[in-house]
């Protein structure tokens, strides 16, 4: 139903999938739930990191799972693009630091912040850590990896702020949809309400 709805238009169908939101399931289990969702239609899709290994500092483990999803999402006649969560709110800076550089040398577009499931959610210092450690492994490797905060991101001025970062740090080629994105359901109905001055709950 959703394909049909977008079909036609510059609309993409994006996914989750991977055992989110914590992806603690068995590896095939994420894989083929990711191929379902491509062989489905999705043209994007969302995976968690395997936060327990992240945890445990088994990088090894982390991007077994990593390549086992993005592989079985190219495994289509599709390009799909693969977005990873990090789950910032759950990492140190260390941490987050350390999967921005596991995420850039995989074959994901975007690394995204968070699945909004775990008490606090995008924070404006995490994405300064992510975007500084983006910006470190495009200089080095002229990769430019995507970046998405999401998860409590519902005001105007939360969004502004999150777009002042990208553009301070990454710079304006960072700006587009291709590189920038932000969780925006609850950002979506909040402006929309704004522009029609009337509550407004399409999202």
């Amino acid at each position: 139903t959703v394909g049909l709805a977008v079909d036609g238009t510059p609309m993409k169908i994006t996914s989750v999938a991977g055992g989110f939101p914590a992806a603690q399931t068995f590896l095939e289990v994420k894989a083929l739930e990711v191929a379902m969702a491509v062989e489905n239609g999705a043209d994007e899709v969302d995976m968690v990191i395997n936060i327990g290994a992240a945890k445990e500092h088994n990088w090894d483990l982390v991007r077994e799972d990593m390549k086992a999803v993005i592989d079985a999402a190219r495994e289509s006649s599709r390009y799909v693009k693969v977005k990873v969560i990090i789950e910032t709110c759950l990492l140190t800076e260390e941490e987050k630091i350390r999967m921005c550089d596991i995420v850039s040398k995989s074959d994901a577009v975007f690394i995204k912040t968070s699945t909004g499931k775990n008490g606090i959610a995008a924070t404006p210092e995490a994405a300064v850590a992510m975007c500084l450690a983006i910006r470190q492994f495009a200089e080095k490797t002229g990769r430019k990896v995507g970046f998405k905060a999401a998860g409590g991101i519902s005001t105007a001025e939360s969004a502004a702020l999150y777009y002042s970062i990208v553009e301070e740090i990454l710079g304006e080629e960072w700006l587009t949809p291709e590189r920038f994105r932000i969780g925006a359901s609850s950002l979506a109905n909040n402006l929309l309400s704004e522009i029609e001055g009337r509550e407004i709950k399409y999202f």
